[in-house]
Parts: structure tokens; sequence; C-alpha cells
């Protein structure tokens, strides 16, 4: 019996990941369009690097508002994995997260024939976080001052109070994430943003935003005792997977 080698698996962002988890439908769509695209733009098919430039100038605005756009962003995909899936969204409510997670990655991936923007676990605070560590290691002796309005971009986005602000907000915070380099799951934010939108929801997403962020943080030697690893999680109890409440990360 013969074995074929594999390639090594792809590296992953600073930060532990989420357990893998079952999209809903506008994060189905969403990771269908984006994949099917980055393909594409990573090959240089000219259809699909028309299609990157037309949609990232749609970044930080709302569905429909932008009529060049009727026919892209996801919206055709998110009919199929509304019909294939057994959990209940609202339409409209999926439709505002597939173009708003489509969008920003289509900024994020701008320029970028080298890397994938869109990764698979890769989530919005774990790569706020990333972020942070990336512009430490530039700047050694750097102390938390210089790095907070980073922090706060994502607390902005944290206390948004409607998807236009979120929208605005997420871009900017996409903007640095390009600089560097730092990927991010559209699949997971697109259905972070769907259910965003309902009030209950929205309190479980910014909860997971602020776990991703802490969780992210860069385990440090410690003889602390009492069984603390001296990172700086919100909980030390807490972990990928834990529910306190109806939520777990991912759902």
């Amino acid at each position: 019996m013969t074995t074929t080698e594999q390639e090594p698996a792809p590296r992953q962002p600073a930060g532990p990941s989420p357990a893998r988890r079952q999209h809903g439908p506008a994060g189905a769509a969403a990771a269908r369009c984006v994949s099917r695209l980055q393909r594409g733009y990573r090959r240089d098919n000219p259809a699909a690097v028309a299609d990157l430039a037309r949609l990232r100038r749609g970044a930080g605005q709302t569905a429909h508002t932008v009529q060049d756009h009727w026919g892209l962003g996801g919206l055709e995909e998110l009919g199929d994995a509304l019909a294939e899936s057994s959990t209940r969204v609202r339409r409209e409510h999926a439709e505002e997260a597939v173009y708003l997670a489509v969008t920003l990655w289509a900024l994020h991936q701008q320029s970028v024939r080298d890397s994938d923007m869109h990764s698979p676990g890769a989530t919005l605070g774990g790569a706020v976080r990333t972020l942070i560590q990336k512009k430490t290691e530039e700047k050694p002796g750097s102390d938390d001052s210089e790095n907070e309005p980073l922090r706060k971009r994502l607390v902005r986005v944290g206390t948004a109070d409607s998807i236009l602000s979120v929208a605005v907000r997420l871009r900017e915070i996409v903007l640095l994430l390009r600089g560097r380099q730092v990927p991010l799951d559209y699949g997971r934010l697109a259905d972070q943003l769907c259910r965003w939108q309902t009030p209950s929801g929205r309190a479980a997403v910014r909860r997971e935003w602020g776990r991703e962020f802490h969780l992210a943080a860069p385990r440090r030697r410690s003889t602390a005792r009492n069984g603390d690893d001296g990172s700086d999680a919100i909980d030390p109890s807490l972990s990928f997977g834990s529910t306190d409440d109806d939520y777990g990360p991912g759902d």
C-alpha cells in the first residue's frame, strides 16, 4: 500500500482558533462567493479581477444601494443557501450580512495576490489582536498605550447602533488588516452580522467579538498561583466552545 505525502497545512494566524462550526445561510453564501472570487483573483482571472474592483467600492455601504452590484455580492449564492439550510433567518438580515462581508473581503484582498485574505477560523477579535502583535513586533519596547487606538476601533464596532455604522467601522479595520495582510473568516463574520441585526443576537455577537480578542492574547510566562496562566482572558475558565449564553462562538 502506497501513501501520498501531503502538503503541510497553512500556517494559522496568531492566537487560538475556534472550533469549526457549520455556517448558517449568510455565512455559507458569503464563504462560497468569496472563495470562488478569491481563487479567480489570485489566478489573475480577468472576470474575478473585474468583479473584485467593482465590489470593493461598495465596502461600507448596505445591500441593494449600488445598482452596479446587482447580481454580485453573494446574494445569488444566498438564495441557494437559504433553500439548503434548516436555520431560519430573516432574508433582509442575511442579505445585508452577506453583502457587507463580501464587499469588505473585496477591499481586504485588493492588490494582495500572494495570500488569502479570507481564511476560515480567523476571527475579527483575533485579527485585531494579531494586528496589535505585529505592530508591537515592528516597534520593540512600545507600551500598551500605543496600541490603544487599535483596540478602540474594535470597541467602536461593538458599540455601533446600526448596520450602516457597523459597515463603516469595519471598513476602517479591514484597511488596517490589509496593510499587514492579516486575514479574516468572512463566512463567520457574515453569520455574526446576520445575528447582530436582532436585539438578542446583537448582545451575543458583541460578547463573541470581545471573547475572540481576549482569547487571542499571547500567553505570558507566569509564576502566579492558583493555576493562573498569565493570559488576559476575560475569565480564566473561558475557552472557545464554552457557552455562557445561548450562543457559542461562531453560532
